[in-house]
């Protein structure tokens, strides 16, 4: 009996001793795993650090968009967000190199081809699908520009979306989407080349187009005989600002940083100043 009691105890201790070591093992184990994972996560590749490897600023423009862009006959872009997007790549030690895009295909070529898209680019929540946007840089909304003889006949959406009205717009960008939802009695003519399109009206073509305010206080000056009608008072409150990839975050806050410093040091209004006044 003392022989099967001694043994009774041994093997309780032994077991005892067994399990600790198990338990131990299983405790470090698990303060390991909750070690690595408070432990910082590497970080992530951003095309920021890209960029300044490769010294070039890939840069998706339409360049037909006055004040904003436009693709010179030299092949030469220009206009306040050119000059912006090349303030830009000389605070990353880079250059820009521009991407030749339209309005209708600027969000596949962006996805595929660039850093950054400039030019007039309206905020819009089918972007925000896609694409990340700075914080805007201007409130600019849409606001019909005319004949000047007929500035009194397009005052309201209402005047402008009648069966004898022909309305103009250029297609693939905001000013279509907003023609089309608020002006489907009106006649719409589609009108591929923004350049010129202002010169259909001048020439008896078309009556209407709405555009965002800023071009249509622009076209005024390029084409006498159209006037902006209440540019101060617009139909829709829009924004303007620059598309960054969606997701990257190091890259939004570079361009938000620059951005906000431009405006903070008079860099940002000078280069408005020089195209709008």
């Amino acid at each position: 009996m003392k022989r099967t009691s001694f043994c009774l105890a041994a093997c309780a201790f032994a077991w005892s001793l067994s399990t600790s070591g198990v338990a131990h093992a299983q405790t470090v184990q698990a303060g390991s795993v909750a070690q690595a994972a408070s432990a910082p996560s590497a970080p992530t590749a951003s095309r920021l650090d890209d960029i300044i490897a490769r010294h070039t600023l890939r840069v998706c423009t339409t360049g037909d968009y006055k004040p904003y862009t436009f693709l010179r006959p030299d092949g030469q872009f220009e206009g306040i967000d050119i000059d912006l997007a090349d303030n830009l790549a000389k605070s990353l030690g880079a250059k820009a190199e521009y991407v030749k895009t339209s309005w209708s295909n600027l969000m596949n070529d962006f996805v595929a081809k660039c850093d950054i898209a400039v030019g007039g680019v309206s905020t819009t929540l089918d972007r925000q699908k896609r694409a990340f946007f700075t914080a805007p840089y201007m409130e600019d909304g849409k606001t019909p520009i005319v004949r000047c003889a007929d500035v009194d006949k397009y005052q309201t959406v209402a005047a402008i979306d009648q069966p004898g009205v022909r309305t103009i717009v250029n297609p693939g960008g905001t000013n279509e989407r907003f023609a089309k939802q608020f002006f489907p009695h009106s006649q719409l003519i589609e009108y591929p080349d923004n350049v010129t399109i202002f010169k259909q009206i001048l020439d008896g073509h078309a009556d209407v187009m709405v555009t965002d305010a800023s071009e249509t206080l622009l076209q005024q000056k390029l084409n006498p005989g159209l006037c902006s009608v209440h540019p101060d008072k617009p139909f829709q409150f829009g924004e303007k600002a620059y598309l960054l990839p969606r997701g990257d975050i190091a890259w939004q806050q570079y361009v938000d940083q620059w951005l906000h410093l431009a405006r903070s040091t008079g860099e940002f209004q000078a280069v408005v100043d020089k195209w709008l006044k």
